[in-house]
């Protein structure tokens, strides 16, 4: 994710840890990308669920409150996109659908939900449902790589990832609902190619990989196990 973001001009990336403090091998990724950026740790409380939504919603607060200084001097308009670290992206998800969303920007996600790819469904440039598995009645049935916001949307509203979400269907239908947004606003990215046209497939520019522990062998003991050999490297175990 670094590497594809060093490549992205005029982007200041927000990194919330899901702990009491940071972590020196994620700030000296950060650190390498050049990028401004903001390392906040915060612990998920009692209550949220941990999938990362009370870290987004303190990323959203920190918009909020530090807006001036993400955009800097020469800058007055800015998207917000939710990151994750378990997907892989294309560089021109950010320089051609999230760099020109106005209100709010909805893609295809790939190997996410179960399914291949999970799309909304376009007729005549306008958002009438969505190819998806899970509730696909939902307003906004997309995944949460799978869309961004304008920042006048986000400082337009107070809306945050709450308890409440657990109720109501899915996070992103319940963010994007708070942040009073309806379907006739969504802006339709990469559905534009003919598929019954040869050499014509529509492409996708995020994938939902997921990172996974790797599946290296243990050693059978009755006492605690020495730490794994990395040959001095850093490596996350």
């Amino acid at each position: 994710m670094a590497n594809t973001l060093s490549h992205v001009k005029n982007l200041h990336w927000i990194v919330i840890e899901d702990g009491n403090k940071k972590i020196p091998a994620v700030e000296n990724i950060l650190k390498r990308t050049n990028l401004p950026y903001t390392y906040l740790p915060y612990k998920t409380i009692e209550g949220f669920p941990r999938r990362g939504w009370y870290q987004r919603t303190m990323a959203l607060k920190f918009i909020r409150s530090n807006t001036s200084q993400i955009l800097g001097k020469e800058h007055e308009e800015g998207v917000v996109y939710f990151g994750d670290d378990d997907n892989s992206y294309d560089i021109r998800l950010f320089t051609e659908y999230i760099r020109n969303v106005k209100t709010l920007g909805i893609w295809a996600v790939g190997l996410v939900g179960g399914s291949y790819v999970e799309a909304p469904k376009v007729v005549n440039g306008t958002v009438v449902e969505f190819n998806v598995g899970y509730l696909p009645s939902r307003t906004f049935a997309v995944d949460m790589a799978g869309f961004a916001v304008n920042l006048r949307v986000v400082m337009n509203s107070t809306a945050v990832f709450g308890f409440h979400c657990k109720e109501r269907y899915a996070p992103e239908t319940c963010l994007l609902e708070d942040m009073g947004l309806e379907r006739k606003d969504i802006e339709p990215f990469g559905h534009e190619k003919e598929v019954s046209i040869i050499n014509q497939d529509r492409d996708i520019f995020v994938w939902h990989t997921k990172t996974s522990t790797p599946n290296i062998a243990k050693e059978n003991a009755t006492k605690p196990a020495p730490p794994p050999e990395t040959y001095g490297y850093f490596v996350e175990v």
